[in-house]
């Protein structure tokens, strides 16, 4: 079988690809096409039946009152600020090691982005900077459940109850997550998802969700996504188009039905990688939360050789991928922010050693062991595959 996959990587073939969305999507293509088919029926495009059925079946699977379905998970995030009042001359602390989308979100309502440094045996936020974050200008905090792994929320909520401001959970790749009992995306004002088709709940296409337990902050992030309108033609203030379309919701409420096995196959992949890699050169793995549940989106290794570790993989036919190689407060469109190299030094570490393994729930024990037998090999001989 090992011969097969080299000649497959040989070829320029990934023999264990990051994530299979056409296979993945196979294996329920029968219950897709049924709810497509029956959106086309019925015509009703936009903010139609599908889109209720979902935000109703996601907000039961949270534990939450409400969940408003809008484009995307960036609009989510903007449209939680600008529920909450976050604008011009505010402040939002948000952590260094993030994808982009958290701190645009920030930006896009002109507000300021703050960040703060992550824990670098989980990867998320570092509770012990937020507080020293915290000025007169603070209107939000951002925890964002980062590779899948909830960030440490009841020092966040407490500290944030204690200053009066709201928090808004990125949960983007956290659907399913639990930390102490409750779900990603139930502890905050907000919980701000994305479907973005790669995601662990993936649509066909963009898509986003915010959930909450507020009943007035949902009824106003119902009327912001359309328009700032409740009665058509109606608008008591500006708002947006940021509306989940009917036929991406009804792929999410099949996929939402497989959800809990998907999370669960993620977890078992992990699972073989720690064991198949533990003691293998100088390789460290992210640090789980106590009473918390993890669904994987990414599962990350550390390494310091992480770049020709990566070639070699490539070469192997195994599509692993580097994350965030440029932290947020090292982008160019980020210069305005004053922040240098060194600021942040634990989401600058990471940056530079950490690889994520393929874990979709496709993938098979066989592909996973190949994937780890290559990172084996590797290290067994690092000089042989050490150089361009």
């Amino acid at each position: 079988m090992k011969s097969q996959q080299r000649r497959a990587a040989s070829r320029g073939e990934y023999v264990v690809p990051f994530c299979d969305l056409a296979k993945l999507g196979s294996t329920i293509k029968v219950e897709v096409e049924a709810a497509i088919l029956g959106v086309l029926a019925r015509g009703d495009f936009v903010l139609g039946s599908e889109t209720t059925k979902f935000e109703e079946a996601f907000a039961r699977f949270l534990d939450v009152k409400h969940a408003v379905g809008v484009g995307n998970g960036l609009d989510a995030l903007r449209l939680s600020l600008t529920a909450l009042d976050v604008g011009i001359g505010d402040e939002v602390i948000v952590p260094a090691n993030t994808f982009i989308a958290t701190a645009l979100a920030v930006s896009s309502t002109q507000a300021r982005p703050v960040l703060v440094d992550c824990n670098p045996s989980t990867y998320n936020i570092d509770v012990s900077q937020i507080e020293p974050a915290i000025t007169p200008r603070t209107r939000a905090v951002i925890p964002v459940h980062l590779t899948g792994q909830p960030a440490d929320m009841d020092p966040i909520l407490e500290l944030a109850r204690r200053y009066g401001l709201p928090v808004i959970e990125d949960c983007a790749h956290a659907p399913g997550a639990t930390y102490r009992g409750r779900s990603c995306g139930a502890m905050g004002q907000t919980g701000c998802f994305s479907f973005y088709p790669g995601k662990n709940l993936g649509a066909f296409g963009d898509g986003g969700l915010i959930a909450t337990g507020d009943d007035a902050l949902a009824e106003r992030l119902r009327r912001l996504r359309n328009y700032g309108q409740e009665v058509k033609y109606e608008h008591p203030e500006k708002g947006m188009n940021s509306r989940l379309d009917t036929v991406q919701a009804a792929v999410l409420n099949v996929k939402l039905e497989h959800l809990p096995r998907w999370n669960a196959a993620r977890n078992k992949h992990a699972e073989e990688y720690r064991q198949l890699l533990d003691g293998v050169g100088d390789i460290s793995f992210q640090e789980q939360l106590p009473n918390a549940t993890h669904v994987y989106h990414l599962f990350g290794i550390e390494t310091d050789r992480r770049d020709a570790l990566h070639r070699h993989l490539h070469k192997c036919g195994v599509e692993a991928l580097i994350h965030y190689p440029k932290p947020v407060h090292l982008q160019e469109a980020y210069a305005e922010l004053g922040y240098r190299e060194g600021n942040f030094p634990v989401a600058e570490s990471l940056a530079r050693r950490m690889l994520s393994l393929p874990v979709a729930p496709e993938l098979t024990p066989e592909q996973i062991r190949y994937a780890a037998d290559s990172i084996r090999g590797y290290f067994s001989r690092p000089e042989a595959v050490d150089v361009e």
